[in-house]
């Protein structure tokens, strides 16, 4: 039996599901960082089975630099509109529109280390937002202004 506080903190890091965090400690034994390995090969399972499935509803997000010198249009897509009208979804895409403003386009976005967390991929970050709604995202298009 895994102890409800580990659970809460696993759910809290990873957003997973109770269950899933529930299922990853017990596969694990306990061990924390062995979970979160779990729920993350997990995320890239899920990602890869759901990357054939259309994604045709989504939101534009935008974001203007405070210097008002780089601009940045994004297109997130997923499955559903229920998915794309979420909170996590459109942060989600702020978060990649930071990316896009800060990196630019040196290399193709999904391959960049993410600004936040250098050992994650944009794809990995993509893949473990997919793994916790199940349904499949894509960045169809994106633009970065600068002056």
């Amino acid at each position: 039996m895994v102890a409800i506080d580990q659970i809460k903190k696993l759910r809290e890091e990873t957003a997973a599901s109770v269950t899933d965090c529930s299922n990853a400690l017990e596969e694990s034994k306990g061990d924390f960082t062995k979970a979160k390995e779990i729920l993350k090969k997990r995320g890239k399972d899920i990602a890869g089975k759901k990357s054939c499935r259309q994604t045709s509803q989504g939101i534009i997000e935008s974001y203007i630099h405070p210097n008002k010198k780089v601009g940045v249009l994004l297109e997130l897509n997923c499955e559903t509109d229920f998915v794309g009208k979420s909170q996590d979804f459109q942060n989600l895409a702020h978060e990649l529109c930071l990316q896009v403003a800060a990196m630019g386009d040196e290399m193709s976005l999904l391959e960049q280390p993410w600004i936040k967390d250098t050992g994650k991929t944009i794809k990995d970050l993509i893949d473990e937002f997919i793994g916790k709604v199940g349904e499949n995202v894509t960045v169809k298009r994106f633009i970065r202004y600068d002056i």
